[in-house]
């Protein structure tokens, strides 16, 4: 590993076209807004900037089944057969969620190759760490799209680090909703170990990520689930992440880590229940990169994923990770100033677009915030939820 190489940044101006309509709530604006946000911070230089490349099909079926590729190209063209439209509901592709759009293979396959890109640069020690904030599309299946997700991104690139480089893979995914498709495309996967932090499936899409799930066959015990109940907030979220994924890389000693970085989890995101504030997506990011040091010597991938209030939370969030993974200044001055501002010149630039009033600060004023009824009595049922999920790690 060359330690004077920089982490580096994978983003194309295609991958906003990952856009299923003008009333779906995955709005790639947040995207637009991330970068704008890091470039008038003065954090994103041209020189961390990589294009992405797109995924050829035979990395598209590593995960995906040659007839769900099939359809996706077909439904792709502005006016798809009529044979195919009525297809579209065997692969998922006709829903509210996750409906069939104009050039949807060639927009994804970017994506894909966007996080293959990712796992070339730091497998090949040509970066420590890379960042694809377009990637992160995590729900999507072997023969069908769901949740928002056409082809898994996170699954293609897990593979590719796998039979490229041989790599044993931790994948962590910290959206608020399970990371369903990954965990069930390595399930029996001794090689891979996923862990999912995210709301409990017993309210909330996908429904699966139950403590329970452990993986099967030799790979039992290499599938971890933290789910949290409705409205816990930083301390007990940060205690569940922390405790379970320290315990699962000491256990599992990966090669490189593969990270999903959905901020859905935070108190103003429409799609969820769970109450946690900016805080931890700085915190969590800070773990995962002293982590990755610390076992993988500083292999680490990091991807986007959900995330549903655009204008209030994405793009903090997803800055943030940038800013702990790039090292950047403005940590400290955070560190001495917690309510630090935003660059003004981006509130000005986006407030008149906003519905709603941007937060001003790089963190959340919580002090401020309603305090959460039970909040004890939720503490204390993750703990215990944390202890199950603990019990296959010692």
């Amino acid at each position: 590993m060359n330690k004077k190489a920089n982490p580096v940044f994978i983003y194309d101006d295609q991958e906003i076209q990952y856009k299923f309509n003008e009333n779906h709530p995955f709005n790639q604006d947040r995207l637009t807004m991330t970068v704008d946000l890091l470039r008038k911070a003065g954090a994103l230089p041209d020189s961390a900037l990589r294009a992405p490349r797109s995924a050829t099909d035979s990395e598209l079926l590593r995960v995906h089944s040659p007839a769900y590729i099939e359809a996706v190209k077909a439904l792709s063209c502005s006016v798809p057969e009529e044979h195919w439209v009525r297809e579209a509901t065997r692969f998922g592709l006709d829903t509210d969620d996750t409906p069939y759009f104009a050039g949807m293979h060639e927009t994804t396959a970017k994506v894909v190759g966007g996080s293959i890109t990712a796992v070339e640069l730091v497998m090949s020690g040509k970066a420590p760490h890379a960042l694809h904030l377009g990637g992160g599309l995590h729900h999507a299946l072997q023969s069908k799209g769901a949740g928002f997700c056409v082809y898994n991104d996170a699954s293609a690139a897990i593979a590719h680090a796998k039979e490229m480089y041989g790599a044993k893979v931790l994948y962590i995914d910290t959206d608020v909703h399970h990371g369903d498709g990954v965990q069930w495309g390595f399930y029996a996967d001794p090689q891979v170990c996923t862990l999912s932090i995210h709301e409990t499936g017993k309210y909330l899409f996908p429904g699966t990520g139950a403590v329970n799930e452990r993986g099967e066959g030799d790979a039992f015990g290499t599938n971890i689930n933290m789910p949290v109940e409705p409205y816990t907030e930083d301390e007990s979220w940060l205690e569940c992440f922390s405790e379970v994924l320290t315990e699962t890389i000491r256990s599992f000693q990966p090669d490189v880590i593969i990270s999903q970085h959905g901020c859905d989890a935070h108190a103003f995101d429409p799609l969820a229940h769970v109450h946690c504030s900016m805080r931890v997506y700085k915190a969590m990011p800070e773990l995962i990169h002293s982590l990755a040091h610390q076992w993988c010597e500083g292999r680490w991938i990091a991807l986007g994923g959900g995330g549903y209030d655009i204008w209030r939370v994405v793009p903090r969030a997803w800055s943030l990770l940038w800013l702990v993974m790039s090292e950047q200044a403005i940590l400290d001055q955070l560190e001495a100033q917690p309510q630090l501002k935003l660059p003004q010149a981006w509130l000005d630039a986006w407030q008149s677009k906003s519905p709603v009033q941007l937060v001003d600060t790089w963190l959340d004023p919580v002090d401020a915030w309603a305090p959460i009824p039970r909040r004890q009595a939720i503490a204390e049922k993750n703990r215990q939820t944390k202890e199950l999920a603990m019990m296959y790690l010692k």
